[in-house]
């Protein structure tokens, strides 16, 4: 009898160091809390503001701890989740497909604006730069987000190669603007030629540039492209990511709660996805000889 009571309390203490993590708290509590991560592609402190309290609200739904935090550069939550640091990613859709590739990362939802799981990026100009079209982009000073950026470089440079722009040897220069709004404002002062973002981050900053759409000037957009994600690092279990992807499209169907969505990401929804709907965009870079594993050195 006796022996039947270690066996058991030996069984107990081994179920209840896999659900705590060899011994430590329980993924989701004040002691060990998921950490979500997002990339930087707009005005940091906002972001970080804003999806801490989308964190919150899923706390308040499922009871379990979420921390958010924002990444310096894009790859940064690709190697958080990668190595254990983060167990949640607001991963771009290149992002996303690296992360994946690598074994990182597995997609639960999309995020949703203006009624489509897809966006398109642009590519822009100061208007006193003399582009009209990507040839003209030879000799000139180009504005990035991020290295890893889907409609800010990834696509861009595709499109440059398509029409006999090598964008390692044409381009004046590449800056890395750290976001979105960052290139449009470098475009805006002159500090760059041109850039590419998303479509219309523009707007983002017209506010205060008021007259950004007359001095920054649109001269080509890409095709359709996959909006962004929200991601899981492998380890995460499944009845976890179950309750949080479930909360997020709850938050996501209120009216109230979008708000929040809309001024932390620019989400205007969000839908439940797997990895099958990045295939046509991985198709896309296959066809167009971007080889995803050279990003993973």
């Amino acid at each position: 009898m006796r022996k039947y009571l270690f066996i058991m309390v030996g069984l107990l203490l081994v179920a209840a160091m896999g659900l705590s993590g060899c011994g430590g708290a329980k993924l989701g509590t004040e002691e060990n809390p998921i950490i979500w991560s997002f990339v930087p592609s707009q005005d940091s402190e906002e972001v970080l503001a804003g999806a801490q309290q989308v964190a919150d609200m899923v706390t308040d739904k499922t009871g379990l701890v979420i921390k958010a935090n924002i990444a310096t550069e894009y790859a940064g939550v690709i190697e958080a989740m990668c190595n254990g640091e983060a167990h949640m990613g607001a991963l771009n859709t290149f992002g996303y497909v690296l992360a994946h590739e690598r074994k990182c990362a597995d997609v639960a939802i999309a995020s949703v604006r203006y009624g489509t799981a897809f966006y398109t990026g642009q590519l822009v100009a100061n208007a006193d730069a003399g582009i009209t079209s990507i040839k003209d982009l030879a000799g000139k000073t180009f504005c990035r987000p991020d290295p890893l950026s889907t409609s800010g470089w990834i696509i861009p440079s595709i499109m440059m190669q398509a029409e006999g722009i090598n964008p390692d040897t044409d381009l004046k220069q590449v800056v890395d603007a750290g976001g979105h709004d960052g290139v449009i404002t470098s475009v805006y002062n002159g500090d760059c030629d041109a850039g590419a973002t998303f479509v219309d981050a523009r707007s983002n900053v017209e506010d205060e540039l008021t007259d950004v759409k007359d001095k920054v000037i649109v001269f080509a957009t890409s095709p359709e492209i996959p909006n962004d994600t929200i991601s899981f690092a492998k380890d995460v279990p499944q009845d976890i990511r179950d309750q949080i992807t479930q909360a997020l499209l709850e938050i996501a169907s209120d009216e109230a709660s979008l708000e929040i969505l809309k001024e932390t990401y620019s989400w205007n929804g969000l839908e439940a996805k797997d990895d099958s709907f990045y295939d046509p965009f991985r198709q896309v870079l296959d066809a167009s000889g971007v080889d995803v594993e050279s990003f993973m050195k």
